[in-house]
């Protein structure tokens, strides 16, 4: 698959200086998690997933506990989940996942960071068709083989299994989420640097620069709106 995910994670890492936006991204994932079911993730899979994610990105426990808190405390704040699909440069395919409590307005937000950013919006199903839904594992201190030997015994089928840079990163469909995890913790693992449902592309495109450029500020237009939780894309940035 090629995606260099610690290096996206690092990049993305650094560009959040300001960890307090990552933060209440996070914590409005979790609660609307913990809203929808149990607030608990032993009963609540969604929540476990959340949680796991935000552990990689060292979401404080106390944004953590506030935010299932406030769910357990029926808060009457609700959350749309929404999908936005569009285009940027030379064919590049972005698609946008949401939480708001005003969707008339973060329509207006997305379709704007489109417009003034060189993107255009799609329509439903026009980006899509093109990503699939995955669960993705990122571990350090293991090698492929040690990781495959370790899910083949556990009856675990993935998808690929590749090294990049000091990690070992699992690729599995979606269903096998929870079952390559518990996998990995039966083997004494329970430190991730990746735990992830995420939408892959099915295949990524190169950009020249002037075109990566202009993809990036669309990128980062997106990211930085407050309702968008995730931007997904097929563009191969490289190191």
């Amino acid at each position: 698959m090629g995606r260099k995910w610690n290096n996206i994670k690092e990049k993305k890492a650094s560009k959040d200086a300001n960890t307090s936006r990552i933060y209440a991204k996070f914590g409005r994932e979790i609660y609307v998690a913990a809203k929808q079911g149990e607030p608990d993730p032993v009963a609540n899979q969604a929540l476990k997933v959340v949680l796991e994610r935000a552990k990689t990105y060292s979401v404080p426990k106390a944004i953590i506990d506030r935010a299932i808190e406030k769910a357990k405390g029926g808060s009457e704040e609700n959350y749309d989940e929404l999908r936005y699909e569009g285009f940027g440069p030379n064919g590049s395919m972005i698609i946008v996942d949401a939480l708001t409590n005003n969707v008339n307005r973060t329509a207006a937000e997305v379709r704007a960071a489109f417009n003034k950013n060189g993107g255009n919006m799609g329509v439903s199903g026009s980006v899509t068709y093109m990503f699939d839904t995955t669960a993705v594992f990122g571990i350090e201190g293991k090698s492929e083989e040690e990781v495959l030997e370790l899910l083949m015994e556990a009856d675990v089928d993935v998808r690929d299994i590749i090294a990049e840079d000091d990690s070992v990163i699992v690729y599995a469909e979606p269903d096998q989420y929870h079952a390559v995890q518990e996998a990995f913790k039966n083997n004494g693992i329970t430190e991730f640097t990746l735990a992830e449902l995420t939408m892959l592309a099915q295949n990524e495109i190169t950009l020249s620069e002037d075109a990566q450029v202009q993809f990036e500020k669309l990128v980062d237009a997106l990211d930085d709106l407050e309702d968008v939780q995730q931007v997904y894309h097929n563009v191969d940035l490289g190191e």
